[in-house]
């Protein structure tokens, strides 16, 4: 399992663009994690599944809450990755409102999840396998914090935990 100061691996990430603009076309696009890291401070949190019950009334809504605060000390982008298609994380973001707050980044089949040994096996429940939830503090593409919740928690990887974590 990734830990405190490694470096986030080489995995390339989709990320749906609603608009044209900034070198990127609409539609999917691909966002390499560690080019994506390097230089900047992340506030990155993974969640089991997009629209699910935890992740859509707990988890994103106090990360877009948080979203200034976090910015304020520090923080350059906050990065949602969950195991879902380019195409689910953007109606997501819509739904959620996360625009210019969290980049909404998809690890369609589930690379970064794997190689960061934070799978969550969900088969058996119509799932298949997932990301676990987590939070972790990155900083010029090195771990510098990380939450890994307990199986069925929400405890340690919210946004206050995390905005702490970039105070201190």
């Amino acid at each position: 399992m990734i830990k405190v100061g490694d470096t986030l691996p080489a995995i390339t990430l989709m990320e749906y663009s609603e608009v044209e603009g900034n070198g990127c076309s609409i539609g999917p696009n691909p966002v390499d994690a560690q080019k994506a890291a390097a230089g900047k401070t992340i506030a990155l949190f993974a969640v089991p599944g997009a629209f699910t019950p935890t992740c859509s009334a707990k988890h994103v809504p106090g990360y877009v809450e948080n979203a200034e605060a976090l910015k304020a000390v520090g923080v350059d982008e906050i990065w949602c990755l969950s195991v879902n298609d380019a195409f689910v994380m953007g109606a997501w973001a819509r739904d959620q409102k996360t625009d210019g707050k969290v980049r909404m980044l998809a690890d369609g089949d589930a690379a970064f999840a794997k190689a960061t040994g934070l799978t969550l096996d969900l088969n058996g429940k119509g799932l298949g396998l997932r990301s676990n939830r987590y939070s972790m503090l990155v900083k010029d593409g090195k771990v510098v914090a990380l939450n890994v919740e307990a199986p069925s928690k929400f405890e340690v990887s919210d946004a206050a935990t995390l905005l702490s974590q970039a105070r201190a």
